[in-house]
């Protein structure tokens, strides 16, 4: 039976980092994939065009994952935005940054980074099964002797954990990595889905699929939780929001919604307007042109859809004269432009959520190393800790530079 110095469990991002950092340091590494393909959910990854990383600095990028952000310190010394886009380089794809802030490969498609790094793997000699999953991590006590499949017995002295969250389970995304942490003594959090749409309690907004809400600005409207809020493009479905700001804004709700059936928040579709701002830009429209209705002075600010739903709530004519409508119902209407309610109460679970929120607790993982504090020659990388980040190439980052400090082995 063949003996490794690594064996990674998991080809995702994180997984085939870890792969490649340790062949590099010349040690014979296997890589082991559940699924008959490597890469599945980094395939998918933002639409499929791999938003890899951005351009922000270390400090502002932990700053993004909220309090335990800089947990990830070391993980970025050692490989940043500008060293993984080098390390792409290196392996044959160019990046850019279209917009100056997200990086994507030039071709804008995941394939071209799956590819690579298969290449690089087998460059370097690294070992991939796939059609293997892990169900026993093996170990004496101390440290950790090798894992078992299904079919098979490996043994190595070090294992890297990189299986992920429970996000997009057709895509192989099934948590096997929390009960193998489990079982020497971690412990994992609660874990929500996250980066997903949501549904709303009012049936308004499928009236308003066809538009794009840019810079819309929402939080949540409960006393304990205002603090709560996201920006970006949002989209009307169905049943629901979806877009950048409710990817972001549902790692906040999904925990809330476990708790309460429903969760009011407010949303701003005006760029930011409050209302003394909303009545003056209407004095200037009318100064431009004084013979426009409300609806037409509304769709200076917003679409026509959702003016004319805007409208119906506040009980106002859309073909009237804003000088003409009721005091009361001109004054609701101002006030749900600046702040319209909106009532979330529920979502699709794990099946449509890109990330998992929660994970194994940080304490119990050495930020230097990757290593498991509970037992020598484990490591973790990646989603399976409990840290997550928004939209804009975070999470990737930090799949990729967790995973290159885990392929160290610097234990």
């Amino acid at each position: 039976m063949s003996k490794y110095d690594l064996i990674v469990v998991g080809s995702g991002a994180a997984g085939m980092m870890a792969a490649i950092t340790a062949a590099r340091a010349g040690k014979s590494v296997l890589l082991l994939e559940k699924l008959s393909k490597i890469g599945a959910k980094l395939k998918a990854t933002g639409g499929g065009r791999c938003n890899l990383t951005n351009t922000l600095s270390n400090e502002d990028f932990m700053a993004r994952f909220g309090r335990d952000g800089r947990f990830m310190t070391p993980a970025l010394d050692a490989l940043d935005h500008k060293a993984l886009m080098a390390f792409f380089k290196e392996i044959g794809v160019e990046s850019h940054a279209p917009d100056g802030y997200r990086v994507f490969p030039v071709t804008h498609s995941s394939s071209t980074i799956i590819h690579a790094m298969e290449q690089e793997m087998q460059h370097l000699g690294v070992k991939v099964l796939c059609s293997q999953k892990v169900e026993i991590l093996e170990h004496d006590g101390q440290k950790v002797t090798g894992v078992k499949t299904v079919t098979d017995t490996f043994k190595g002295d070090h294992v890297v954990i990189a299986t992920g969250g429970l996000g997009y389970p057709v895509l192989g995304a099934e948590g096997d990595g929390y009960p193998m942490a489990e079982s020497v003594g971690h412990k994992v959090t609660d874990l929500y889905p996250a980066m997903m749409p949501l549904k709303t309690k009012e049936t308004w907004v499928e009236n308003c699929r066809a538009d794009t809400i840019a810079k819309v600005a929402m939080h949540v409207d409960m006393k304990k939780y205002k603090k709560l809020s996201a920006k970006g493009d949002l989209i009307f479905t169905k049943g629901g929001i979806r877009g950048p700001v409710v990817l972001d804004f549902s790692r906040e709700i999904t925990p809330l919604l476990s708790k309460f059936d429903e969760v009011p928040i407010l949303a701003n579709f005006t760029k930011g307007m409050n209302e003394e701002q909303i009545r003056d830009h209407f004095k200037q429209e009318l100064t431009k042109n004084p013979h426009r209705n409300t609806l037409q002075l509304l769709q200076t600010l917003l679409p026509e859809s959702v003016s004319l739903e805007l409208c119906k709530l506040a009980e106002v004519d859309p073909a009237l004269a804003l000088g003409k409508q009721a005091g009361s119902a001109r004054d609701k209407l101002i006030r749900l432009l600046a702040w319209t309610p909106l009532t979330i109460n529920g979502h699709d679970g794990f099946k449509m959520a890109m990330i998992t929120r929660g994970g194994i607790h940080l304490k119990e993982i050495d930020p230097y190393t990757m290593e498991s504090k509970k037992i020598k020659g484990l490591y973790f990388c990646g989603e399976i800790m409990n840290l997550d980040g928004p939209c804009g190439g975070y999470n990737l980052q930090w799949s990729f530079a967790s995973g290159y400090l885990a392929g160290m082995l610097k234990s």
